[in-house]
């Protein structure tokens, strides 16, 4: 437990006085002292004062080494960043297995879509899911099929589904990827992502149709991030073709015509 050396980092990092800190908590200065020199352990009144003085989580506070932290590592726990981003400690994801003993992928109807933030890590859950396999698919990553409703993100459209892959490390993920984000407050939404954990510890979901407004999306309400990988539609996406393209059919079909019209005086 480093909580004697987390607290005096911390308290470093926003340049106080172990005087000053003790003061805004109503505590002796020798009693502070102690904390940080490991004489003393704070009991649970005090640290959960602790943990909302500097603003991190208690858990961070009893479970990091924030010696170690890197100036990225700091700004995220200045935005209040307490989700593990960069998946150093993995994260739980059931998945499910054919006969062969090879992970399949499991489609989340729409039905069950609602579920899915309460159900993603549980294998009662997965299980009567059901599963497909594409070959072409690496087996040294894992893919999970969603459903897509609305209309923000054409040519994707209502009733397709996204075969996402599996995102350990969120810091990976690319400025202009698109991606099916796992959410506690909106649960399954497929966005093109904009990498601003550096500034502000989120995510800019933005839709492809631009009647829709891009929003921001902070890590701690993120449950899941999926990779776009290819989709499944019923429907064949319109085809916007261009003047030069559109020029050369209208030629084809002149000729067409012309080809019709000699064959008909025969």
């Amino acid at each position: 437990m480093k909580i004697g050396s987390n607290l005096k980092a911390l308290r470093k990092r926003k340049k106080l006085s172990q005087e000053e800190v003790a003061k805004a908590l109503s505590l002796f200065r020798s009693t502070y002292s102690g904390y940080e020199n490991g004489v003393a352990q704070p009991n649970l009144e005090n640290l959960l004062n602790l943990s909302d003085f500097y603003q991190v989580s208690t858990d961070f506070l009893l479970r990091e080494n924030f010696e170690n932290y890197t100036d990225s590592d700091w700004k995220r726990i200045e935005y209040g960043n307490s989700a593990d981003v960069k998946g150093q400690n993995l994260r739980v994801l059931a998945s499910v297995i054919d006969k062969n003993n090879e992970e399949v992928i499991e489609l989340i109807p729409l039905k069950a879509s609602a579920g899915y933030v309460s159900g993603y890590a549980d294998p009662e859950y997965l299980k009567v899911l059901p599963t497909f396999s594409l070959p072409f698919l690496s087996r040294q990553k894992k893919y999970r099929s969603f459903p897509i409703q609305g209309d923000s993100m054409p040519p994707v459209g209502e009733g397709s589904y996204v075969v996402g892959e599996f995102i350990q490390n969120w810091q990976s993920v690319r400025s202009g990827t698109p991606c099916i984000v796992v959410t506690k407050e909106d649960g399954i939404v497929f966005k093109v992502l904009n990498n601003m954990l550096e500034e502000a510890g989120s995510f800019q979901l933005c839709s492809t149709n631009t009647l829709y407004k891009p929003y921001m999306v902070h890590v701690n309400s993120i449950v899941e991030i999926w990779r776009f990988v290819n989709y499944i539609s019923p429907e064949l996406p319109d085809i916007q073709m261009d003047t030069n393209s559109i020029s050369q059919s209208l030629k084809e079909m002149q000729k067409d015509i012309q080809y019709i019209q000699q064959k008909m005086k025969f």
